[in-house]
């Protein structure tokens, strides 16, 4: 198991692809630290998670609040001792910027940068502490998007905090080399999860099955490989970038768009 008995905390685990990616870890035995604002959603993680034979905490925290986070992290601590792993995953909701830049609500930029970007430097910034103080030579892998490599209409916001992951991990990578300590971003297209749902949106606001997997299969034709991402697609990529084979590599973004982007 490649990670037997390290200790992995992801941001953003109550759903999704941080669902996925907590048991992709607890699978290979990692000791899984989840950490999300929906403490049901984390609750039914833990459960599952649980029932799979991994072992798991989950805690809720706002991943915008240095608070939250060192607490959560002093919690890890003391269960655990030390912090190997790191996926940044908190982000914030799918549909929230969907709005031209000339009718964009400031307070719609503000949460989506909060959540997505400092969010993540947040949480970079607190794990980095321990790893450096405890002589880890940990891994940090933030989640970006293909939005971080291209802009798009309608996706000012969202686009800006991807294109600024890709920034500070390039950054703190550099920083942390000589630490030991290796720094990455992965890039994915649209995946299936619930954060796809503002495509079934009407205009009217009321919601449509059809038109969402409509919406999907367009997406999907479009893309070189035939298909939109996979949850296990993104985790297996995060579950490579913290092992042992990955150790070499450091400041990358790498895309896993089904080569719908290839730069």
């Amino acid at each position: 198991m490649r990670f037997d008995g390290r200790v992995v905390v992801l941001t953003g685990g109550a759903k999704g692809i941080g669902a996925v990616t907590a048991e992709a870890f607890a699978d290979e035995r990692a000791r899984v630290a989840a950490l999300d604002l929906d403490g049901a959603g984390i609750d039914k993680v833990v459960a599952a998670v649980s029932a799979r034979g991994g072992e798991i905490v989950g805690l809720k925290a706002d991943a915008t609040s240095a608070k939250d986070i060192q607490s959560a992290l002093d919690i890890v601590l003391g269960r655990w001792g030390r912090i190997d792993v790191l996926v940044n995953n908190a982000g914030a909701p799918g549909s929230l910027d969907k709005t031209p830049v000339v009718d964009l609500p400031e307070d719609q930029w503000d949460t989506v940068l909060d959540t997505n970007l400092k969010g993540t430097f947040i949480t970079s910034q607190a794990v980095a502490r321990t790893m450096l103080a405890g002589r880890v030579r940990g891994r940090i892998i933030s989640m970006s998007s293909q939005w971080g490599k291209k802009g798009g209409a309608l996706r000012a916001a969202y686009c800006a905090s991807k294109f600024g992951i890709i920034g500070f991990t390039q950054s703190l990578a550099q920083e942390l080399a000589p630490a030991g300590i290796t720094v990455n971003a992965i890039c994915p297209s649209a995946a299936e999860t619930e954060r796809l749902d503002h495509m079934g949106l009407r205009p009217d606001g009321s919601y449509d099955q059809k038109q969402r997997e409509e919406r999907i299969k367009n997406v999907a034709a479009g893309t070189p490989l035939g298909r939109i991402a996979r949850p296990s697609d993104v985790a297996e990529v995060a579950a490579f970038l913290a092992g042992d084979a990955a150790e070499y590599i450091t400041g990358q973004s790498i895309n896993v768009t089904g080569g719908g982007v290839m730069h």
